[in-house]
């Protein structure tokens, strides 16, 4: 059996009752900016005194912060989801947990919302009918248009109202759940942005850039007035057409949108090949997606993050500029 050096840095506690920490076998926490959930892989030497873990059992990720002394969590409140026991050998017990936003995933509704409102206003709408904590809730600041949502996950409505939030030209948010409940923070807006560096914490850099998903066109269609008859073109927008070539994409007027505001938006849609960059590291443990961290002096977005905890552990981030996070995440 094999257990993993995780000393007094870290502890899972099931039910707030049973404390984990010396069968610790690997301990992995991850999200990513297209799931609203943090998720942790948890590996548990078998033991008599391990007790039944079930899904729907409470349980919380603590540890210390990298560089720091003081104990904070960085998964609660959390929820089993899933245990997998095997039998082979030693037997070990594997844990998928999330915390508990992942109710926002999959759990579905219908909401129909007036014009006129913000993506916050609408956030604690929803957090008030399911019974929603909430923690520290930016102000969006930019009004919606009406919205007919019908069966889907609350997820999605949500994330719907930040595109469209963006889309208008606001800020670029996303809800994160917390200890204190669920928050909605600004990305790249964290007090503290860390720096990673060749010479210091950095253990490789991958940079990607490829010309799939890139948009140099974009052909602007108002509204469709009779069904034996196409779109009227109400713009047609280039970006560097000569350098990469036709790459079209096609932007539906919304129905109370201007002209003016659809090749506005058409115009943030055009970009070059896309960049992005594979970072691997020694683990700074409160790192999370939507976090702006610093590059070798070049602050990026992180877009996923995978945090291989232990003494030290290691991390994984995919990163990208904030122009790609907004054409690739709010305007697809």
């Amino acid at each position: 059996m094999t257990i993993l050096a995780f000393g007094n840095s870290y502890e899972v506690v099931l039910q707030n009752r049973y404390f984990l920490r010396e069968l610790i076998q690997q301990l992995t926490l991850e999200e990513s900016l297209e799931e609203v959930a943090y998720r942790a892989t948890i590996i548990l030497a078998a033991s008599d005194q391990l007790p039944e873990v079930a899904p729907g059992q409470e349980i919380r990720v603590s540890g210390i912060p990298f560089g720091g002394s003081v104990w904070t969590y960085l998964l609660e409140p959390g929820v089993v989801w899933k245990s997998s026991q095997a039998h082979e050998g030693a037997g070990n017990l594997e844990i998928t947990a999330y915390d508990r936003a992942i109710y926002l995933a999959k759990s579905e509704d219908e909401y129909l919302m007036p014009a006129g409102q913000t993506a916050t206003q609408r956030l604690k709408r929803y957090a008030a009918d399911w019974g929603v904590a909430l923690g520290s809730v930016a102000e969006t600041n930019v009004q919606l248009s009406k919205a007919i949502y019908r069966s889907q996950p609350l997820y999605r409505m949500i994330a719907a109202d930040l595109r469209e939030t963006a889309m208008k030209g606001g800020g670029l948010f996303r809800v994160r759940m917390t200890p204190a409940g669920l928050e909605l923070v600004r990305i790249g807006g964290n007090a503290v942005v860390w720096m990673l560096e060749s010479e210091r914490n950095l253990e490789s850099v991958q940079h990607e850039k490829t010309l799939e998903g890139t948009v140099t066109q974009v052909k602007v269609l108002g509204l469709q007035r009779n069904d034996d008859e196409l779109s009227p073109v109400l713009a047609i927008e280039k970006g560097d057409v000569a350098a990469y070539g036709t790459l079209q994409q096609v932007l539906q007027a919304e129905k109370d949108a201007s002209a003016d505001e659809s090749i506005r938006i058409a115009r943030q849609l055009i970009g070059g090949y896309k960049e992005s960059m594979l970072v691997k590291a020694v683990d700074i443990n409160t790192i999370r997606a939507g976090d702006a961290v610093s590059v070798n002096g070049n602050v990026r977005i992180v877009v996923s993050v995978r945090h291989e905890l232990g003494n030290p552990g290691h991390m994984t981030l995919e990163l990208a500029g904030e122009d790609e996070v907004r054409r690739n995440y709010f305007y697809g």
